[in-house]
């Protein structure tokens, strides 16, 4: 697995998703309850973003209709969204969060 850098961990705040791009792809990268997560950036209900959205109870939020998806699983648990988005490996390596586009399973 091939993990590349996105941005420097001093970037993420807390509960902000940071969008970045990686190879043409939209991920929202998000710091919260101690943990990274990488999750496609792009609604599967709408073509918006997610990093505009808010981060609660490790779920983030659509700002355009308010489908919240999982951050561990990318799976929607309100409507009107009813597909998953991808998920991706995160890590930190010294002061850099890497990520692979390879999807988690």
């Amino acid at each position: 697995m091939t993990f590349v850098r996105v941005c420097g961990a001093d970037e993420l705040e807390e509960d902000t998703p940071k969008r970045v791009e990686l190879d043409g792809t939209p991920i929202s990268v998000v710091r919260t309850e101690g943990e990274l997560f990488a999750i496609h950036d792009i609604c599967s209900h709408a073509n918006v973003s997610l990093a505009e959205g808010e981060v609660d109870d490790c779920h983030i939020e659509c700002w355009l209709h308010g489908s919240r998806f999982d951050l561990r699983s990318g799976k929607p648990d309100s409507l009107p969204a009813t597909r998953p988005v991808p998920v991706y490996p995160v890590k930190i390596e010294g002061d850099d969060v890497l990520v692979s586009l390879t999807q988690e399973s």
